[in-house]
Formats: C-alpha cells, sequence, structure tokens
C-alpha cells in the first residue's frame, strides 16, 4: 500500500486533538515554529510525525490500546521511506511493524504524564525567572554539567518558556519546553535539571512549578515524558499533580541498506 503523506494542518489537529494528552508532542510541531521540520503521514485515522529538527530524527507515533493494529500498518508501510538511521517514540507494540526493515534497539521504557491536578502547585513556593539568549552559554553549561545528551536545540529559548534559578549570579537549574503551542493548548516539558552541587534544596521543584504556572496561562495541557526508571523525577512530577496516562518506549532504529530509499514529505 502506498503511503499517505498528509499536509492538511487542520486535518491533523482534528485527528490528534482527539487525545491531545497522547498526542501533545505531535499537535506542538504542528505550530509555525516546528512545522517547517515535519513530514506526516496518515492511515485510516492514525498519524505519524517524522520529525527533521534533530539528528538524527525522530519518529513519533502513538496510539491507543485500540488503535495499535491500524497504526501498526502505516508504519509496516512506512519503513521503506524513513532514514537509514533515527530515533522512534513509540506506543507498546509498535516496534515489530519496523523490525523487519530495521536493527531495532530499544525499547528505553518511558511515561507520558499530564498535569491533572493542578491544585498541588500551590502547595511549593514556584522561583525562577524567564530565560533569554544572553543566558545561553550558562544554560549550555548547566546541561554539560548536570544533563549531558539532552535534547535541548538553542532555538528552544525563542519560545519564552524556559525558567531558570541563579545561585551566586551561576544558573543552577532550569525547566524548560520540548514544545508549547497556544494555537494548539498543548506544551511538553523538557530539559529540566539541577547542578549536582545544588540537588536535594527543591529548586527543581520549585522551578517546574513556576513553569506549570507560566504555561497554565496559555494552554490547556501541560505534559511531559520520563525515563520509567527515574524515579526520582516520577515522584517530584506527581507531588506537582502529574499523572501518569500512558507508556511507551523510545528506540534506536538503523536500517538495513537493500530496506531503505531517500524519504519523501
Amino acid at each position: 500500500m502506498p503511503v499517505r503523506a498528509e499536509h492538511d494542518r487542520a486535518e491533523l489537529a482534528a485527528l490528534l486533538g482527539r487525545d491531545p494528552v497522547l498526542h501533545a508532542y505531535q499537535l506542538g510541531d504542528l505550530d509555525d515554529f516546528f512545522w517547517p521540520y515535519t513530514s506526516w503521514f496518515r492511515h485510516g485515522e492514525q498519524v505519524a510525525l517524522l520529525y527533521h529538527g534533530v539528528n538524527p530524527p525522530t519518529l513519533l507515533a502513538f496510539a491507543a490500546p485500540a488503535h495499535v493494529d491500524e497504526l501498526a500498518v502505516l508504519l509496516g508501510d512506512l519503513a521503506s521511506v524513513l532514514p537509514a538511521r533515527l530515533y522512534a517514540h513509540l506506543s507498546p507494540g509498535l516496534a515489530a511493524a519496523l523490525a523487519p526493515a530495521f536493527d531495532v534497539d530499544g525499547p528505553a521504557a518511558h511515561l507520558k504524564m499530564a498535569l491533572t491536578d493542578p491544585a498541588r502547585l500551590d502547595r511549593v513556593t514556584p522561583a525562577g525567572r524567564p530565560l533569554s539568549a544572553a543566558d545561553l552559554p550558562q544554560l549550555q553549561a548547566l546541561y554539560a554539567e548536570a544533563y549531558p545528551g539532552n535534547w535541548f536545540d538553542p532555538r528552544m529559548l525563542h519560545t519564552g518558556q524556559y525558567l531558570g534559578i541563579h545561585d551566586g549570579g551561576v544558573l543552577v537549574a532550569v525547566a524548560g519546553v520540548h514544545v508549547w503551542s497556544p494555537t494548539y493548548r498543548v506544551a511538553a516539558l523538557g530539559n529540566v535539571t539541577t547542578h549536582p552541587r545544588v540537588r536535594g534544596r527543591g529548586l527543581g521543584t520549585a522551578v517546574v512549578a513556576a513553569l506549570c504556572h507560566r504555561l497554565r496561562d496559555t494552554v490547556e495541557h501541560v505534559t511531559l515524558n520520563v525515563r520509567a526508571d527515574n524515579v526520582a523525577a516520577v515522584r517530584l512530577y506527581e507531588r506537582l499533580g502529574f499523572t501518569r496516562v500512558a507508556d511507551y518506549g523510545e528506540y534506536t532504529l538503523t536500517g538495513r541498506p537493500q530496506n531503505q530509499r531517500a524519504p519523501g514529505r
């Protein structure tokens, strides 16, 4: 079956908007800020996104359990037009659809969480000020020390949704977003970390709480992804009113050359 590329943002928003928490990243990527870096594919009412704004590109494909089989058909058809190496975020049961064309490394088990009890934010004293491009050197130094290998792109600062806490003039805690879309009313927290020398002082909790308050002024759904085995982070988010809404796996895919051809849009 030929792969069907989808270019209609309104149609994509309608399909993904049926479960905005599960699809928060994809809805956010419909915004002008991310749209030029995306390719979208559809089978029936199921959608997959290939995001080109990172290296390697990242495939996002999520479905409720009742619709996994339909989305698996799409991924099986899509496999031959995907890049030879990519990262993938997949709902349980979907990796098998790509296994005939790729060597699959993973999964790393992750959770999707959503802010469902925002009243808990009021139990925390928020802290943090907005960061700008002028803070980029300190931010990169903090990530190098406390969170190497994260998914930060400097252009994410342009969202205006990065908050930091300073200690002695040095940035020691940060909370930001991977996506933020007032248009589609979703945000996904990301790139959250605290310098090792100040951990245990509640700075991470305070800056995440401040960012959640800020985001709730512009969006309806505040979400995040977190490794399932990062117990400390999961507990932090639960204290702030987040609950677990879905499991998914993160994979590295390496194509077998005979199965690959150039990707299309």
